[in-house]
């Protein structure tokens, strides 16, 4: 490891300030910027940046076996990574903020009668704690409807007190189901999936927690639906989550040189969940993103835009720590951020190639990006279809750092490979792998380890961020220009079709 970081941090001819940051007049910033991009991307690698990978899996054993928001294992990796981005010359510091951390302590549920038997259940963010041990009660179903228990109304016709409420998803946030159950008088709320997968959900925040809550899948959920129109369903039900205030913090580094008028910004979240140490979810884009930057200090060109990198905290616990980033940048900061671009979870087992549809040319869920998102996403696909890469849109749910930037009006984009989303048959046409499981079936999992990595993912998704830097770092000029909706893109393996699942957790 030695000589791998020596070679690494070799002197960063890159990040030499330059006394004179404007670019001479013969400067020709397309030729720049196809200079750098083409350098970046021969010399980042998957293989570069797993020896990152390993040090995050390291860390994680050498804690408490993951590197969450909050815990000593996230607090080293945060130190990892400043210290590489130190060493290669960058402007770097970090970005305090406390939030409320939390781990699940039991998520337990058991059908007690007429036929014994246990339940997968996946405790929410945020949620009230039963009391140690749980409780026994009857389980009642919500009415379906397209918002399953989302009106007071909905729970009007039986008799929720002292319940478990079987809830199914879709219509309104989790937050807002739970507190109608609760309003009615139910113990404890559980929410079914509306589609295949696990449910891995959010309250949002801990004021939001009315009653003890956990996600299902749609099978377990729907199957106790079944029990329950066949006769009364009595079930065990426990769970706790341990909550308290913490301190985390953000890493950001930037090039000491290129004009900060035109600020080219990529991101990757660097937490983990406490179920696992976090190696694809998001050791992936973490590393990837680290590989590109130590690449970057390395190259002889000096960027004529600024470039500055971020490794997220707390994303697995609602975005806070890019919530907290861009709610702090002034009017003018936000005006010099041109572009953002989000890497997570790039290197899913069973994962496919997905780009997020910045122009809502697939016309699922949200509306597009702000203006440029289109052409980020364009970009990206005319990158991957010059090398022969598969590629689907995605929609931006919110679920992943990229969603403040959106929020005030920043050009966002990216790539990922899939969370706890099924692959379909002709996903699996495609892109390889097998349908009918998660594009990564040990999402939020104490497998996510090194074991979970699918090299050709990474190394694709790595050379999509090697190209953007490269190519941002020198020229703009793409963001203006106009990008055609009318056809599909040639070589994506289709605009649709794909699950629209982001990577973090669902609040609705």
């Amino acid at each position: 490891m030695a000589v791998v970081a020596a070679t690494a941090l070799a002197t960063p001819l890159l990040l030499a300030a330059s006394p004179h940051p404007g670019r001479p007049a013969a400067h020709d910033p397309g030729k720049e910027a196809a200079k750098l991009s083409r350098e970046l991307v021969r010399n980042a690698s998957a293989r570069d940046a797993y020896k990152h990978l390993q040090q995050f899996q390291a860390i994680a054993d050498s804690t408490e076996g993951h590197r969450a928001a909050g815990s000593l294992g996230h607090d080293a990796s945060a130190a990892y990574v400043y210290r590489q981005l130190q060493r290669a010359g960058y402007k770097v510091s970090y970005e305090s903020f406390r939030f409320t951390y939390t781990e699940t302590l039991a998520e337990k549920l058991a059908v007690v009668s007429p036929t014994p038997r246990d339940v997968t259940i996946k405790a929410m963010t945020y949620t009230p704690s039963t009391k140690e041990g749980g409780l026994t009660a009857q389980l009642v179903a919500v009415p379906v409807d397209d918002t399953t228990g989302c009106e007071a109304t909905d729970y009007a016709a039986a008799d929720f007190t002292g319940t478990i409420a079987l809830i199914k998803r879709g219509g309104c946030s989790f937050a807002e189901k739970q507190a109608a159950a609760a309003a009615a008088g139910a113990a404890g709320a559980a929410i079914y999936n509306n589609t295949e997968g696990a449910l891995s959900g959010t309250l949002g925040e801990a004021a939001a927690g009315k009653i003890p809550t956990g996600g299902l899948t749609q099978a377990e959920g729907e199957k106790l639906a079944a029990d329950l129109a066949a006769g009364e369903v009595t079930v065990s039900f426990e769970i706790r989550e341990l909550q308290e205030d913490r301190p985390t913090r953000n890493v950001i580094a930037e090039t000491p040189g290129g004009s900060a008028a035109k600020t080219v910004m990529l991101g990757a979240h660097l937490d983990s969940v406490t179920e696992g140490p976090g190696i694809n979810d998001n050791g992936s884009g973490s590393a990837g993103l680290l590989d590109v930057a130590l690449k970057l200090a390395q190259s002889k060109s000096k960027p004529a835009n600024k470039v500055r990198f971020a490794w997220w905290s707390a994303e697995e616990n609602g975005l806070i720590g890019s919530e907290k980033y861009v709610a702090a940048l002034t009017e003018k900061q936000r005006e010099q951020i041109k572009l953002y671009l989000n890497f997570d979870m790039i290197a899913s087992p069973n994962g496919v190639q997905f780009v997020f549809d910045g122009d809502d040319s697939d016309q699922v869920g949200e509306g597009p990006g702000p203006d440029g998102s289109a052409q980020l996403e364009r970009d990206i696909n005319e990158f991957l279809d010059g090398k022969g890469k598969p590629h689907e849109g995605t929609d931006f749910t919110g679920r992943s750092d990229y969603g403040p930037f959106i929020e005030v009006g920043i050009p966002s984009g990216g790539t990922d490979t899939g969370a706890e989303g099924i692959k379909t048959a002709a996903q699996a046409g495609v892109f390889g792998g097998e349908a009918g499981i998660a594009y990564d079936p040990c999402y939020h999992a104490a497998c996510d380890d090194l074991d979970n990595i699918d090299m050709g993912h990474f190394d694709t998704n790595i050379d999509v961020i090697a190209n953007a830097v490269g190519t941002y770092a020198h020229d703009l000029r793409s963001l203006t220009r106009p990008v055609d909706t009318g056809t599909g893109t040639p070589g994506s393996g289709g605009s649709g079709g794909g699950l629209r699942e982001g990577h973090g957790r669902v609040t609705e």
